[in-house]
């Protein structure tokens, strides 16, 4: 991964020439105040502050200031080289107009608040915060959610950054964000570090961050409240040159609180590999780790390493699925996978997940500990759990249609039944009376 960006405090290697290797104190300022905006929190402050970020586009770059105050807008559109500065007290709140987002380029679709479309060298910094203003559009959705499970209800996620290379989000709060809080699509160089997302529990579909099909990405220091995925890597489809859509992604040091833990897919068409995910601790999350996907929407996912992770009350801690069903555990009605399914050709969007490593994990769970479900046509294979210690309220790690499975110094307590259940899987190190 490729590092630039001094000035902001970020991981030092070697830089290359051109503006991500000027200072904060030389890089020319855009004040969005000089441009017209106001920052009171009522009148509109749109053309202010695009003013803004136009004029450093055609200046070659700089930073794009936000003194203490709040900017009330609609969309905006960010250039390259550019750095929105949120200062201490500085919110940029979107309006909730539905009106004010909806595309007109495609059909009941919508903008983003903040976008930016191929471009490079781009940073969002704190210590300020972007407000989505998403409880207007919280409840629609929730509700077209209960009525059809797994429907997500068209609606403007915060920032969208598409096809964008040497992106940074640094030290800021998002919050409140009607759909996703940061997409980021086929982009490369990605470090966000240091951010906070808060949004209520019951905010559906409310990730905090999402990397689809990205390369070359680092997630560290973060604080996660969110409504659904904390942290959601997906590949959507396979990108042209690469053999993996979605590579190379660190996740360390980040803190998930409620929402639906640390998520690979549901979508892994393009296929996912060398995931790492480190240091991390979970509480009140929905799920802890969690690879799902399913037929018709899977790729191969292979060599993901999770380690020092500490969980509490989570449910449940490890979740391996290919019958992802699109509920999530507290959802009012559930769908499990099917009891008996034959199995069914592999073709080129069947779930395959392989060489997963799961080192030095404790957690306690308000249900079951877990499961690890592969197909009947593609079991899970080469999985190594090794030093863990969950306790489970009920019942224990269901693992079905996998192989090469190891256990190294493995311990699940349980209230309800054996603390391993087994069908149509090969498991190794699994000492006499299961523990």
């Amino acid at each position: 991964m490729k590092f630039f960006w001094l000035m902001f405090g970020l991981v030092a290697a070697p830089i290359v020439s051109g503006w991500a290797a000027e200072s904060s104190a030389t890089a020319r300022v855009f004040d969005v105040r000089q441009f017209g905006a106001n920052g009171n929190g009522k009148t509109l402050d749109t053309a202010g502050i695009q003013k803004a970020l136009d004029e450093c586009g055609d200046a070659g770059g700089g930073i794009v200031r936000f003194p203490a105050g709040k900017y009330l807008s609609k969309p905006i559109f960010l250039h390259s080289r550019t750095t929105i500065q949120l200062k201490a007290g500085a919110v940029l709140q979107a309006t909730d107009e539905r009106a004010d987002f909806i595309n007109p380029e495609e059909t009941n679709s919508f903008m983003a608040f903040v976008n930016g479309k191929n471009l490079h060298d781009v940073a969002i910094t704190g210590p300020g915060a972007i407000d989505g203003a998403g409880t207007r559009w919280w409840g629609p959705a929730e509700k077209a959610r209960r009525k059809t499970p797994g429907y997500v209800l068209p609606r403007p996620s915060m920032i969208v950054l598409a096809n964008c290379k040497s992106v940074r989000v640094q030290d800021a709060t998002l919050r409140n964000s009607p759909l996703t809080h940061l997409a980021l699509t086929a982009c490369e160089d990605v470090v966000v570090s240091n951010v906070t997302v808060q949004t209520p529990a019951g905010a559906a579909n409310t990730d905090a961050i999402d990397p689809i099909n990205c390369k070359d990405v680092l997630i560290t220091r973060c604080r996660i409240n969110a409504g659904d995925d904390d942290i959601s890597i997906k590949s959507e489809q396979p990108v042209p040159g690469r053999a993996f859509a979605s590579e190379d992604i660190t996740v360390t040091d980040c803190v998930f609180l409620h929402g639906h833990g640390m998520s690979i897919g549901g979508a892994t068409v393009g296929g996912v590999r060398n995931v790492t995910v480190r240091k991390c601790t979970f509480k009140d999350t929905e799920n802890g780790i969690r690879i799902k996907s399913l037929r018709g929407r899977g790729g191969t996912v292979e060599n993901i390493r999770f380690s020092d992770i500490t969980m509490k009350n989570v449910n449940p801690a490890i979740t391996f699925t290919c019958y992802y069903m699109t509920n999530s555990a507290g959802d009012p009605v559930q769908r499990f996978p099917p009891k008996h399914d034959p199995a069914q050709p592999v073709n080129a969007t069947t779930p395959i997940f392989r060489n997963i490593c799961v080192s030095n994990l404790t957690a306690t769970c308000q249900k079951s500990a877990g499961i690890i479900i592969g197909l009947p046509e593609s079991p899970i294979s080469n999985v190594v759990l090794e030093n863990i210690s969950i306790k489970a309220a009920t019942t224990g790690l269901s693992i079905r249609n996998a192989k090469g499975i190891q256990f190294k110094n493995v311990s699940v307590i349980n209230r309800e039944g054996p603390p391993f259940i087994l069908e149509n899987a090969q498991v190794e190190g699994l000492k006499a009376g299961g523990y």
